[in-house]
């Protein structure tokens, strides 16, 4: 089976068993019906994916690798935060008439820094040390800026990343303040894998481990059938997924660079309730 299950069904059952129940306390979210979105959650799980065994996606449903690389692409390439330069809709709801998110994800890695090398900015920042001082302890984003808060339409979830060179191989952890595991959680996951495949390949390392730390890792109230349901179902080897060894530049990869073989899963589930 992909090791990916084995970690997001214990994850999941430590949740469901041991986690903290929020009914009753003044949260934030709501469902679309008004009424508040309490959650069961941990916190500090910290997950570990060794992507030189294999790339970590799910199979107890299918996780749209393609889709998830394409909104890794539009913030990390593309540096965008305006949802018509991506191809899904999954940001519509924190979007302005323009399609704007304010001075959220993309835009934050956009901006450029005063460095001794120069002016570059923080994706940038990373390929020049990757390349030039590999093993550096310094090699990181951060995307969490507080004085632009106020004119983030959502702020970052998933707000930073360190790098770290050991050997040959590019290791990265991924930093989170809070995640919807049932709705998100691989997709994070197989976002970051990809972008260590991208970040190794051009800068000349080996694909390492992906260190996934998760503040605050809950499962919404609406969504504890649907999880239980989930992580009952049998799991199968996990995808393999490749990238075109041609891209030399992290400015020229596409979705279409990316093949997935193999990649068998449970029926894919409908219209999970979403809380905003």
């Amino acid at each position: 089976m992909s090791k990916a299950d084995d970690l997001f069904i214990a994850m999941c059952k430590d949740i469901i068993e041991n986690g903290y129940d929020t009914k009753g306390e003044k949260v934030r979210p709501k469902w679309e019906d008004g009424t508040s979105a309490y959650t069961i959650k941990r916190f500090g799980v910290v997950n570990r994916y060794n992507l030189a065994e294999e790339f970590p996606a799910i199979t107890l449903r299918k996780t749209y690798i393609k889709s998830a690389i394409d909104e890794l692409l539009w913030i990390w390439q593309k540096k965008s935060n305006n949802v018509h330069d991506l191809h899904s809709h999954i940001w519509d709801a924190w979007a302005d008439e323009d399609g704007s998110i304010g001075k959220a994800y993309g835009y934050q890695l956009g901006v450029k820094h005063k460095y001794k090398e120069g002016m570059m900015d923080q994706v940038d920042r990373v390929i020049y040390d990757l390349k030039n001082n590999p093993y550096s302890r310094r090699i990181m984003t951060n995307i969490y800026v507080h004085q632009d808060l106020s004119e983030m339409n959502l702020y970052p979830c998933a707000y930073s990343v360190t790098f770290n060179v050991t050997g040959n191989k590019l290791n990265a952890i991924l930093n989170q303040r809070s995640q919807d595991v049932l709705a998100a959680n691989n997709w994070n996951v197989v976002q970051y894998a990809a972008l260590v495949y991208m970040m190794a390949q051009v800068t000349g390392f080996e694909p390492g481990e992906l260190v996934h730390v998760i503040a605050d890792a809950h499962i919404y109230d609406r969504h504890i059938p649907i999880v239980e349901e989930l992580i009952s179902r049998p799991t199968y080897p996990a995808p393999k997924v490749t990238l075109n060894p041609d891209v030399k530049d992290f400015y020229d990869f596409t979705v279409d660079d990316f093949t997935i073989e193999d990649y068998q899963t449970g029926p894919q589930i409908k219209n999970i309730p979403i809380a905003v």
